[in-house]
């Protein structure tokens, strides 16, 4: 269990060590077990045409592509320079990722590996999923019904967390074992 002091000590340090020139906004900074994720919001791209017109949405979003890609390369050094002191202190992968306008990216990320045992009728869910060309096998069905959940319970979720980080820090204060 990550508690909340963890989790604020990791984000105080990404904010004190990240330039503050890739800091328009916060760092949004999102810790598990084996990963820190860290997604940079860079300026939205501003396209002015002559005459006035309005740029295509399939405009705007390849500007927005081409911004997160210069951003991605004119940072790679020192992103890697923090992500080695990152991984040293933490004991944790570092991923990151660019938020630009609408538009956000991973570059890079951890994909871990879990085990689960499903009954006939869990797996004909995923079998189902696979059959439809929904997902390419089990594993990717199974990851994608994780994300469907992740999206439509997102307040539940949150509120699950919560309790469980109020559980940590009471555990925290109990007499040592």
């Amino acid at each position: 269990m990550i508690t909340d002091e963890t989790v604020e000590r990791i984000r105080g340090w990404f904010t004190g060590r990240l330039p503050e020139s890739w800091q328009t906004e916060p760092a949004r900074v999102t810790i598990d077990r084996e990963e820190i994720t860290v997604i940079l919001t860079v300026p939205d791209v501003e396209l002015t045409r002559d005459g006035g017109d309005a740029p295509s949405d399939a405009e705007v979003e390849e500007a927005r592509a081409g911004r997160a890609k210069a951003f991605r390369e004119e940072t790679r050094e020192q992103r890697m320079k923090i992500d080695r002191e990152a991984q040293r202190r933490y004991e944790r992968k570092v991923s990151w990722g660019v938020s630009v306008g609408e538009r956000e990216e991973l570059w890079t990320n951890v994909a871990s590996p879990v085990m689960t045992r499903l009954r006939q009728p869990q797996r004909q869910v995923l079998d189902t999923l696979v059959a439809a060309g929904v997902a390419r096998s089990r594993s990717e069905a199974l990851a994608w019904c994780v994300r469907l959940v992740g999206q439509h319970e997102e307040e539940w979720l949150a509120e699950l967390r919560e309790a469980m980080s109020q559980v940590a820090d009471v555990r925290s204060k109990g007499p040592a074992a």
